[in-house]
């Protein structure tokens, strides 16, 4: 059973008798989905003691310290937004997590991060939240996107964009330029006395002529990849729309 909780007065601390009392449940093992949100927790207390749970909100408390949660095996949806979480490393036990939200924490690097490597079956990271302004000091890394990829080679989404199967095209192009302008960068001609080298001959310019055949190809290709971005567009419309509505329905 799950139940949203109520706004706290101060530091809170999670107990068995706060658990009874917001799940109903008189045995900590029958709970599977708990939702512990705008509480003021600081403490997770005894609720890793709730060993079958499988989906667990614990956003916008005061959280820092996630050691209970590492008896948490079959956890596979955890949301830690909106706390002061820098240290992942207990997390590392929960085998089963799929999706984890830790927008709006204080994750400062991704060494950070690399406890969660170890989760195969993680699959969705969320980082930051533009809707909600959330983030971590970790997204201002310049390579915080191309970063990610490798370190998290199985993943499908990322901050609520799709970074593998269909609708990834854009973040994979998006790193293979990244790269290209490293590797442009590096290998700049170095300005000597006689001005900088020619990258390339004068007649790479010059326009050459076109076969009809290559010109109908080349048309084709655009209007595919123009009619695949309308697609990728309008979805990503109908994904903010509807996130925009279970935020409003959660707050």
């Amino acid at each position: 059973m799950e139940r949203a909780a109520g706004v706290g007065d101060g530091d809170v601390r999670i107990t068995v008798d706060l658990l009874k009392s917001i799940t109903g449940e008189f045995d900590l093992e029958s709970i599977l989905s708990l939702k512990l949100t705008k509480m003021g927790i600081c403490s997770l207390g005894c609720i890793g003691d709730c060993v079958n749970l499988e989906r667990l909100d614990l956003s916008r408390n005061d959280i820092s310290n996630l050691k209970p949660l590492a008896s948490l095996k079959l956890l596979t949806v955890l949301n830690l937004s909106a706390n002061r979480i820098s240290n992942l490393d207990p997390l590392q036990s929960c085998e089963n997590l799929q999706s984890i939200n830790l927008a709006g924490n204080l994750i400062s690097s991704v060494d950070a991060l690399r406890s969660l490597t170890e989760l195969k079956k993680l699959d969705t990271i969320r980082l930051k939240d533009t809707v909600c302004s959330f983030s971590n000091p970790v997204c201002m890394n310049t390579s915080y996107l191309s970063t990610m990829l490798d370190m998290f080679p199985n993943m499908k989404v990322l901050d609520g964009e799709r970074v593998s199967g269909r609708g990834s095209d854009l973040y994979r192009l998006c790193k293979d330029i990244d790269a290209s302008l490293k590797e442009i960068d590096s290998s700049a001609p170095v300005r000597g006395p006689l001005g900088p080298k020619k990258w390339v001959e004068d007649s790479y310019w010059e326009l050459q002529p076109m076969q009809q055949t290559q010109t109908d190809e080349a048309m084709e290709q655009f209007y595919e990849l123009l009619n695949e971005c309308r697609k990728l567009n309008s979805k990503a419309a109908d994904v903010i729309t509807k996130t925009k509505r279970t935020l409003r329905a959660m707050n």
